[in-house]
């Protein structure tokens, strides 16, 4: 921190994404239990964690304040996961 900086206190920030991830948490918890196909769980599921570990990354990890590119270099797993996705779809379609 340079000299002339004033630190910004994130603590009321950091228990809003604290909360909302308790809250998804929960969520996952109910999941199982209801009335729907196992594919519909499975994808209520990994959306859930995906929420998850993006709020974890940008806030917790700091990616918010990092350049554009970092941004970029960070999302890149996710081009990689949707191919897998599409993938995997295209063989249950088969």
């Amino acid at each position: 921190m340079a000299s002339g900086e004033i630190h910004k206190s994130h603590r009321k920030e950091y228990f809003v994404i604290f909360a909302l991830l308790t809250l998804l948490t929960l969520i996952e918890i109910y999941v199982p239990e209801w009335d729907a196909s196992k594919f519909a769980k499975g994808s209520a599921l990994v959306a859930l964690a995906s929420v998850k570990a993006f709020l974890v990354a940008y806030f917790y990890m700091h990616l918010k304040d990092e350049r554009a590119w970092l941004k970029f270099i960070a999302c890149v797993p996710l081009a990689a996961v949707l191919f897998a996705a599409a993938v995997i779809l295209e063989s249950i379609h088969r």
